[in-house]
Protein backbone atom coordinates (compact mmCIF):
# COMPACT_ATOMS: atom_id res chain seq x y z
CA UNK A 1 0.00 0.00 0.00
CA UNK A 2 1.29 3.49 -0.77
CA UNK A 3 1.99 6.09 1.88
CA UNK A 4 -0.96 8.29 2.82
CA UNK A 5 -1.06 11.70 1.15
CA UNK A 6 -1.19 14.63 3.56
CA UNK A 7 -3.01 17.72 2.30
CA UNK A 8 -0.78 20.41 3.78
CA UNK A 9 2.54 18.82 2.87
CA UNK A 10 1.29 18.09 -0.67
CA UNK A 11 0.73 21.79 -1.36
CA UNK A 12 3.65 23.96 -2.51
CA UNK A 13 4.78 26.30 0.33
CA UNK A 14 3.26 29.51 -1.12
CA UNK A 15 -0.12 27.83 -1.66
CA UNK A 16 0.02 26.17 1.77
CA UNK A 17 0.62 29.61 3.29
CA UNK A 18 -2.43 31.09 1.54
CA UNK A 19 -4.59 28.18 2.70
CA UNK A 20 -3.24 28.31 6.27
CA UNK A 21 -4.16 31.99 6.48
CA UNK A 22 -7.77 30.71 6.57
CA UNK A 23 -7.15 28.10 9.29
CA UNK A 24 -8.64 28.23 12.75
CA UNK A 25 -7.30 26.02 15.55
CA UNK A 26 -9.98 23.85 17.18
CA UNK A 27 -10.09 20.91 19.56
CA UNK A 28 -12.51 18.07 20.25
CA UNK A 29 -12.64 15.97 23.41
CA UNK A 30 -12.47 12.19 23.21
CA UNK A 31 -15.78 10.67 22.04
CA UNK A 32 -17.06 13.99 20.63
CA UNK A 33 -19.18 13.64 17.48
CA UNK A 34 -17.59 16.03 14.99
CA UNK A 35 -20.26 15.62 12.33
CA UNK A 36 -23.07 13.26 11.35
CA UNK A 37 -23.79 11.64 7.98
CA UNK A 38 -26.38 13.64 6.08
CA UNK A 39 -25.69 16.93 7.85
CA UNK A 40 -24.45 20.03 6.03
CA UNK A 41 -20.78 19.86 4.97
CA UNK A 42 -19.51 23.42 5.22
CA UNK A 43 -15.98 22.91 6.57
CA UNK A 44 -13.06 20.53 6.77
CA UNK A 45 -10.17 19.84 9.10
CA UNK A 46 -6.54 18.79 9.04
CA UNK A 47 -5.75 16.78 12.16
CA UNK A 48 -2.84 18.12 14.22
CA UNK A 49 -2.98 15.55 17.04
CA UNK A 50 -5.20 12.69 18.11
CA UNK A 51 -7.30 10.27 16.11
CA UNK A 52 -10.71 10.41 14.43
CA UNK A 53 -12.94 7.50 13.41
CA UNK A 54 -15.10 7.80 10.31
CA UNK A 55 -18.31 5.91 10.99
CA UNK A 56 -21.28 4.56 9.10
CA UNK A 57 -24.63 4.02 10.82
CA UNK A 58 -25.71 0.46 9.92
CA UNK A 59 -28.71 0.19 12.25
CA UNK A 60 -30.34 2.73 14.56
CA UNK A 61 -28.19 1.36 17.40
CA UNK A 62 -24.99 0.35 15.59
CA UNK A 63 -22.18 2.39 14.03
CA UNK A 64 -19.28 0.77 12.20
CA UNK A 65 -15.85 2.39 11.89
CA UNK A 66 -14.93 2.57 8.20
CA UNK A 67 -11.62 4.44 8.56
CA UNK A 68 -9.29 5.86 11.17
CA UNK A 69 -7.52 9.18 10.62
CA UNK A 70 -4.55 10.65 12.43
CA UNK A 71 -1.97 13.41 12.40
CA UNK A 72 -1.81 15.26 9.09
CA UNK A 73 -4.92 13.59 7.67
CA UNK A 74 -7.71 15.45 5.92
CA UNK A 75 -11.05 15.11 7.69
CA UNK A 76 -13.94 15.92 5.40
CA UNK A 77 -14.22 16.24 1.63
CA UNK A 78 -17.99 16.46 1.12
CA UNK A 79 -17.76 20.27 1.18
CA UNK A 80 -16.37 20.03 -2.38
CA UNK A 81 -19.25 18.13 -3.99
CA UNK A 82 -23.03 18.65 -4.20
CA UNK A 83 -25.22 18.08 -2.28
CA UNK A 84 -22.61 19.22 0.31
CA UNK A 85 -23.65 16.69 2.94
CA UNK A 86 -21.40 14.38 4.94
CA UNK A 87 -21.30 10.80 3.65
CA UNK A 88 -20.06 9.45 6.99
CA UNK A 89 -20.05 10.53 10.59
CA UNK A 90 -16.87 11.42 12.45
CA UNK A 91 -15.99 10.90 16.09
CA UNK A 92 -12.91 11.85 18.09
CA UNK A 93 -11.28 8.55 19.11
CA UNK A 94 -8.98 10.49 21.44
CA UNK A 95 -8.63 14.19 22.24
CA UNK A 96 -8.11 15.92 18.88
CA UNK A 97 -6.51 19.19 17.87
CA UNK A 98 -7.06 20.30 14.29
CA UNK A 99 -6.94 23.13 11.83
CA UNK A 100 -10.49 23.96 10.74
CA UNK A 101 -11.22 25.54 7.37
CA UNK A 102 -14.48 27.20 6.34
CA UNK A 103 -15.45 25.71 2.97
CA UNK A 104 -16.89 28.95 1.54
CA UNK A 105 -13.67 30.82 2.34
CA UNK A 106 -11.51 28.09 0.80
CA UNK A 107 -13.68 27.94 -2.32
CA UNK A 108 -13.46 31.74 -2.66
CA UNK A 109 -9.65 31.46 -2.40
CA UNK A 110 -9.71 28.80 -5.13
CA UNK A 111 -11.73 31.15 -7.37
CA UNK A 112 -9.23 33.91 -6.71
CA UNK A 113 -6.23 31.61 -7.30
CA UNK A 114 -7.28 28.93 -9.84
CA UNK A 115 -3.84 27.28 -9.72
CA UNK A 116 -4.25 26.73 -5.98
CA UNK A 117 -7.76 25.41 -6.65
CA UNK A 118 -6.49 22.85 -9.15
CA UNK A 119 -3.72 21.68 -6.80
CA UNK A 120 -6.15 21.49 -3.86
CA UNK A 121 -8.80 19.52 -5.76
CA UNK A 122 -6.18 17.21 -7.28
CA UNK A 123 -4.68 16.55 -3.83
CA UNK A 124 -8.10 15.84 -2.30
CA UNK A 125 -8.82 13.48 -5.21
CA UNK A 126 -5.51 11.66 -4.56
CA UNK A 127 -6.37 11.36 -0.87
CA UNK A 128 -9.78 9.91 -1.75
CA UNK A 129 -8.26 7.47 -4.25
CA UNK A 130 -5.77 6.30 -1.60
CA UNK A 131 -8.56 5.81 0.96
CA UNK A 132 -10.67 3.92 -1.59
CA UNK A 133 -7.74 1.60 -2.34
CA UNK A 134 -7.11 1.04 1.38
CA UNK A 135 -10.80 0.20 1.86
CA UNK A 136 -10.70 -2.20 -1.09
CA UNK A 137 -7.70 -3.99 0.42
CA UNK A 138 -9.42 -4.25 3.83
CA UNK A 139 -12.58 -5.65 2.22
CA UNK A 140 -10.57 -8.22 0.24
CA UNK A 141 -8.69 -9.26 3.40
CA UNK A 142 -11.96 -9.53 5.29
CA UNK A 143 -13.52 -11.65 2.52
CA UNK A 144 -10.44 -13.92 2.44
CA UNK A 145 -10.59 -14.46 6.21
CA UNK A 146 -14.32 -15.21 6.05
CA UNK A 147 -13.73 -17.58 3.13
CA UNK A 148 -11.07 -19.50 5.05
CA UNK A 149 -13.24 -19.77 8.15
CA UNK A 150 -16.08 -21.23 6.06
CA UNK A 151 -13.86 -24.13 4.92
Amino acid sequence: MTKAIKLLTALPPHQRGRLMALAREVSFPEDARIFEAGSRADRFWVIRSGAVSLTQQVTPLQRVTVASLGVGDLLGWSWLFPPYEWDFGAEAFSPVRAYEFDAASVLALCEEDPQLGVVLVRTVAEILAHRLEATRVRLMEHAAVRGRSAL
